[in-house]
């Protein structure tokens, strides 16, 4: 069981029963099998398309207002207007306009969305900022923002059977986390967003607070 294997990683790493949260990733599952894990005392998940997200979460999230959506896929700026009607965080900002768009509707709505920045840390990953720089640009323009919430980082490890690789991705946004918490003392850089079915266990090893699991707990894509 998914819980298990994050309860026992936790442990293995020293950490505290918990610190680790589990992010039920739906995309191409129906709203029953959503609804089916719901009942199961799941709650957090995470969708990779605006479109898909609208068919399926709002009458979900109408009915259970404990249900939380993240937005984990790379998103156009056209789309976020509908997206931040039903999310409660995009994970995917890796963008100095795409960080202004988020921000403008969330605030044309009264509403103030967390957001996690995406840093790129793998070579075949083509999305997140591929620069400290530009990410630190990004940063600087928070003050100026009061609709969006910085709640942390997001990364996508290599797909590949080399661990070391993935852990050394991991690594790298760990270290990138200190970093901004040093550099930005008045944002919140609590949530490392990394790890998925293949590699959660390593992303929990190396400080990972939220992993991204959809095979393994929903079955191969419908």
């Amino acid at each position: 069981m998914i819980r298990e294997r994050i309860a026992l990683a936790e442990t293995r790493s020293g950490r505290a029963p918990g610190s680790a949260r589990l992010m039920a990733v739906s995309k191409f599952h129906p709203g029953e099998a959503v609804l089916e894990a719901v009942a199961a005392g799941q709650t957090l998940f995470g969708e990779n398309r605006v479109q898909e997200a609208d068919s399926k979460f709002p009458s979900i999230i109408a009915s259970r207002p404990d249900v939380e959506l993240h937005l984990i896929g790379s998103l156009q700026r056209n789309k976020v207007s509908k997206i931040v009607r039903i999310a409660s965080c995009i994970q995917s900002v890796d963008r100095e306009d795409l960080l202004a768009e988020i921000a403008g509707q969330s605030a044309a709505i009264g509403r103030t969305i967390d957001i996690l920045f995406e840093f790129h840390t793998a070579e075949d990953s083509k999305s997140g900022y591929a620069e400290k720089d530009a990410l630190f640009r990004s940063l600087d323009l928070l003050e100026s923002m009061p609709s969006v919430r910085c709640r942390g980082l997001m990364t996508m490890a290599p797909f590949t059977d080399d661990r070391n690789a993935v852990r050394a991705s991991f690594k790298k946004l760990a270290a990138l986390r200190s970093e901004c918490a040093s550099r930005y003392p008045s944002l919140d850089f609590s949530v490392l967003s990394m790890g998925m079915s293949a590699d959660f266990e390593i992303a929990i090893e190396e400080g990972s607070t939220l992993v991204r699991v959809g095979t393994a707990i929903f079955g191969e894509r419908q």
